[in-house]
This record gives C-alpha cells, sequence and structure tokens, in this order.
C-alpha cells in the first residue's frame, strides 16, 4: 500500500528496524524490492534518483512505482533520491510521490539552508515529506567523482543540526559519517560517534547514505545508535548484472526476458538478504 516516508519510519521505529531504501530504475529492480519486502512483510521505501533520468525516465518510470506500491502488500513509500534541483522536486510530487529529497549538501551552508526551505514549504503544502542532507559523502549518487577532501572534513557537524532543522522544517535529515555512494575500493571506516552525537541532538529520522557494502555487524550498530533508514543499491545491481552476464555466458543466443529475469530474481535475493539483516531477521 502506498504511505508516507513518516509512515514507514513510523512502523520501522515501532519494530525496532531501519526502513530500507532501494533505487529502482526499472521494473526488474521494482518486483525485486517488492518481492523481498513482501516475503519479509516489512516496509520498504522505492527511490528514483535524478541521476537516473537518463535511464529511466521520472515521467515514465515514476507512474510504475506509485501504481506497485499500491498494489503492494507491504507499507511503500515512493521516494525521490537526490534530487538536485526544485523543479526535479516539483515533477516528482505532481506525480504522486509520497517524499522527496532535496540535495543541497554540496553547497554552502546558507545556500542549503534556504534552498531547502522553499522545497519544504512546497511538499508541505502537498502532503509530501522532505529529506535533506547535511555534511556530504566523497562520491555524488552513483559512485562517481569525488574530490580530495579527507573524510571527516565531510561529515556532519552535530552542532549544526539544531539550528538546520529549525531553520528548514525538513521530515528527514541524512548525515554523512564515513560511507560512500558506489563500490568501495578500500573498506569504509565509520565514525559511529557521528550519528551519536546527532542522535543526542533530535529525535528526528536519521539516514544513512551509501548504504552498500557495509557488514552486518556495522548496519547492526548504526542501527542501535538511531539511523533510521538505509539507502541501498550498488550491490543489488550488481548482483543483477552478475547474473545476467553468467546466464550470456552460458546460453550466447536466447532471449532478453530470460536475462532480465535472471537478473531479477538475483537482486531480489539480495534484497531480501539485506532487509533481513535491517530487520534484525
Amino acid at each position: 500500500m502506498l504511505a508516507s516516508l513518516k509512515e514507514v519510519i513510523e512502523e520501522g521505529k515501532k519494530r525496532k528496524i531501519a526502513v530500507g531504501a532501494f533505487n529502482t530504475p526499472n521494473l526488474e529492480c521494482l518486483l525485486a524490492v517488492l518481492g523481498a519486502a513482501e516475503k519479509l512483510e516489512v516496509p520498504v521505501i522505492i527511490s528514483h534518483a535524478q541521476l537516473h533520468e537518463s535511464v529511466a525516465p521520472l515521467d515514465k518510470v515514476g507512474p510504475v512505482m506509485i501504481e506497485l506500491a499500491k498494489r503492494s502488500k507491504t507499507k511503500v513509500c515512493v521516494h525521490l533520491d537526490h534530487g538536485e534541483d526544485f523543479e526535479y522536486c516539483k515533477k516528482a510530487i505532481a506525480l504522486g510521490f509520497t517524499s522527496v529529497m532535496i540535495d543541497c549538501s554540496a553547497k554552502p551552508y546558507e545556500e542549503n539552508v534556504k534552498e531547502t526551505r522553499a522545497v519544504v514549504d512546497y511538499a508541505h503544502a502537498h502532503g509530501v515529506d522532505v529529506e535533506a542532507e547535511l555534511g556530504r559523502l566523497p562520491n555524488r549518487e552513483g559512485g562517481a567523482g569525488g574530490g580530495e577532501e579527507k573524510p571527516e572534513d565531510l561529515y556532519t557537524d552535530a552542532e549544526l543540526v539544531p539550528d538546520y532543522l529549525e531553520k528548514t522544517g525538513v521530515d528527514a535529515l541524512a548525515i554523512a559519517f564515513g560511507t560512500a555512494h558506489g563500490i568501495y575500493k578500500v573498506k569504509p571506516v565509520l565514525n559511529m560517534d557521528v550519528i551519536t552525537k546527532v542522535r543526542q541532538k533530535t529525535d528526528i529520522p536519521l539516514v544513512m547514505h551509501g548504504g552498500s557494502g557495509i557488514s552486518p555487524e556495522e548496519y547492526r550498530e548504526v542501527i542501535r545508535r538511531g539511523i533510521n533508514k538505509i539507502n541501498y543499491y550498488t550491490y543489488m545491481s550488481y548482483a543483477g548484472y552478475a547474473a545476467a552476464k553468467a546466464l550470456a555466458e552460458k546460453v550466447p543466443a536466447g532471449f532478453f526476458h530470460d536475462m532480465a529475469l535472471s537478473a531479477q530474481n538475483a537482486m531480489e535475493e539480495n534484497a531480501e538478504k539485506t532487509l533481513r539483516v535491517f530487520s534484525g531477521l
């Protein structure tokens, strides 16, 4: 059933679990994630990242996401991940997304506050929840790029959190404490104390981006310290790619739909395994 971000997070809090948020740029990803969530009977968030516009245009994939969320047996939030500008957020809201993220984290603090507040005012007027980010991950969504900054230079400053929340009015806050988007070249070193310090400042739902490639023990620890939503995509997508590639190598001449189904099954298996960890199952 279609639900708001607040609703799925609230259910997660009651069950003392973190809610998984998965990018779903195609039908196979959508069916995989929803299949896993329904099997485990846990709430879930399906997301469209603005970065994926060239892969899956919002006006094409958005209505499919919303329809499948409505048909689901579990609570499903349809979320815009890493919205890069106000207009794109407006498009998602017009389509019926129940949550949007405006990502101004790379901009100066006051600019981040101003642009985020504008999205919050518009979204709340349309009954839509808003996530924003304070602090910054080394790589942009998709794992590309990244500057030469030290990880600690990008961490969320807990002292800024109360001011940021008061001025923006956001419903969920993504924080930076050592994770990165994409495939890790070296094992990430997470500063768990950042989570603790931020949690001491607020009861707002906290979000972990760059959730792929983290150990089950680390997942459990970030959840214990106060993370409510974990974004996950890269390793699930790679599992689908590997399965499709293996089939193509085994059967050089075949049907694309068989490759797509093999990828979907592999991604559902990966999503289920991940949701089990997030849910303490």
